[in-house]
């Protein structure tokens, strides 16, 4: 059936774009390393409006615990800086007059388990959306089968979506590994 194979269609399309969020979500979660895409959520004000910081000036990692930023106008220099003063990052940003220098600390044990907690929380919000996605399409194909399409049918495609549910459930659960490995390597 075409509509049952768009509906399987789809919800592998959600489930990917729900893994690919929460990797995006475990990069902000900083493991002592510098990585300028550390820095990929701060706005600065730029011409009276919010623009990502990686857009105004380019990011670069002199060494593994020290981030270099340099802005593309140097009138931006202050602004760059209040922007890292005022995220959540907890860094106090040095400025020389034409390059911002951020030296990331070493993780204490306590922040590295808080941060293992947060990478927990970022992949379980993950497999919230996978098993939301998957309640969804089952509810859309029991309504095609109310409409008509064959009982056996939409029963192959409902283990299909428990099928992919459990294969992107498992994805979710590898970068989870890796990064508490990340995190917790000293």
């Amino acid at each position: 059936m075409e509509e049952i194979e768009l509906f399987l269609d789809e919800a592998k399309e959600l489930m990917q774009k729900a893994v690919d969020h929460t990797a995006s979500e475990l990069v902000k979660i900083r493991a002592g390393k510098a990585m300028p895409n550390l820095l990929d959520g701060i706005m600065v004000q730029y011409y009276g409006s919010p623009t990502p910081l990686p857009q105004v000036s380019s990011v670069t990692t002199p060494d593994a615990r020290t981030l270099a930023i340099k802005p593309f106008e140097r009138k931006l220099i202050s602004d760059i800086e209040k922007a890292i003063i005022n995220s959540d990052l907890g860094l106090a940003p040095q400025n020389n007059g034409e390059i911002i220098m951020l030296t990331i600390p070493a993780l204490t044990e306590e922040r590295r388990v808080n941060l293992v907690k947060q990478a927990k929380q970022e992949c379980e919000h993950g497999k919230i959306s996978l098993r939301s996605v998957r309640k969804d399409t089952n509810e859309s194909l029991r309504k095609l089968q109310k409409d008509g399409a064959p009982e056996d049918a939409v029963k192959r495609a409902e283990d299909q979506v428990q099928k992919l549910t459990d294969q992107y459930s498992s994805k979710l659960d590898e970068m989870l590994a890796k990064k508490e490995t990340d995190i917790m390597k000293v």
